[in-house]
């Protein structure tokens, strides 16, 4: 789970991890007023989950008040398009203001989980506010990466090693150290799985402050912090991924035309393999679980089909605690409720299959049974004109 960055600072300012001044503002009035406030000088911000809003027109430096007024205007409701939106875009609609700093250095700044090493990482750059995969493409050598073991923790002198990579002067050991300890503490506490920090600002002054910030969270952790999982904006995310989230299904939208219900990760992934294997493309992951209900099998259906690009269905099921049965009555109440018209191809096997072929076979409905996965994945990109 993504927050927006206003909600990333919030988290670092209460956790030790200076940020600068700002808010969320309503108006074009209050963006003035609240620019006026800090000297008539300030930032106004897009907040979206996406980077490369600067680039995109969606950050701008504002002086006095009219400046303050029209930026906030131009950014409001504003289709911002950046290489992390995809070419659709994003529609603005909350607005963040804040102060400016004198900057002197930029940095970048992250953590996240390594899972080759099962240790959390820490990447430093001293190519600040550029994007971390150009400068890991042409300036490799100018990343630097420190591993925390789980076991002995957090020590001083990784921060030490990547100060001294950063150029960093001596008088800045000890407070930088003090931020990256800050930010291990919370990633830990929080559950996160990524806090990057883009750019991390040194000013003229000499003091450190995360001038950008981008938190994700763990999924699977949410049940330990509902202040986090209330942070969600529904209005960032996919409508059938928020929807399908409340029901508690796993569905990710992807770019194809092919809907899959499976049930099982391992399961699911093998049949997205399986399906571009056979010339076609998934419209979405989708796993159900292995325990469903006949109500999460009709509700899946439903978010499948709500998707206007999907042009034929596959259904692969092994039935353990999802018996075959139960997936069968679920998908012939759904199909009855929605008037399904698109090619249906069912693949299951395990639990009371063929009790929950018979009720296939006595459904009326129009589809097709195949044996194995490969077929299955073969029937179903014959539909959109796919080839094996």
């Amino acid at each position: 789970m993504k927050v927006h960055e206003f909600q990333a600072k919030e988290i670092f300012r209460q956790n030790g991890i200076p940020v600068p001044q700002g808010q969320l503002v309503q108006s074009p009035e209050e963006t003035a007023r609240l620019v006026d406030q800090m000297g008539g000088k300030g930032v106004v911000k897009a907040q979206i989950y996406a980077g490369g809003r600067g680039k995109a027109g969606g950050v701008k430096v504002v002086n006095g008040q009219e400046e303050a007024q029209a930026a906030f205007r131009a950014i409001n409701g504003m289709t911002l398009i950046s290489p992390q939106t995809g070419p659709e875009g994003r529609l603005v609609k909350k607005v963040m203001v804040e102060e400016t700093l004198d900057i002197k250095s930029e940095f970048y700044l992250s953590l996240l989980v390594d899972r080759a090493t099962a240790r959390l990482a820490i990447m430093a750059s001293a190519a600040g506010g550029m994007d971390i995969e150009e400068v890991a493409a042409t300036q490799p050598e100018k990343i630097f990466t420190a591993k925390v073991d789980p076991i002995i923790g957090f020590s001083p002198y990784l921060a030490r090693e990547l100060a001294f990579g950063l150029g960093l002067d001596a008088s800045l050991s000890r407070p930088f150290q003090s931020l990256v300890a800050n930010l291990i503490a919370v990633f830990q506490k929080m559950d996160a799985s990524m806090i990057e920090i883009n750019p991390l600002v040194l000013t003229a002054q000499g003091d450190l402050f995360a001038a950008d910030a981008k938190f994700t969270f763990d999924d699977n952790a949410l049940f330990r912090h509902k202040e986090i999982a209330g942070l969600a904006d529904q209005d960032e995310a996919d409508p059938l991924e928020w929807e399908a989230k409340q029901s508690g299904l796993n569905y990710i939208r992807l770019d194809g035309n092919i809907g899959a219900m499976v049930n099982g990760a391992g399961l699911a992934m093998a049949t997205m393999d399986l399906i571009k294997q056979a010339g076609a493309e998934p419209a979405n992951f989708l796993d159900v679980g292995g325990g469903a209900s006949k109500e999460m099998i009709v509700k899946a259906f439903k978010i499948i089909l709500s998707d206007q690009r999907v042009q034929a269905i596959l259904v692969n099921i092994f039935g353990g605690i999802l018996r075959c049965d139960v997936l069968a009555q679920g998908l012939v109440e759904a199909a009855r409720e929605v008037d399904l018209n698109l090619p249906l191809i069912i693949r299951m096997s395990g639990t009371n299959v063929d009790q929950g072929k018979q009720i296939l076979a006595e459904s009326q409905l129009a589809f097709k049974v195949a044996d194995d996965m490969a077929e299955a994945a073969k029937l179903v990109a014959a539909q959109v004109g796919g080839v094996s």
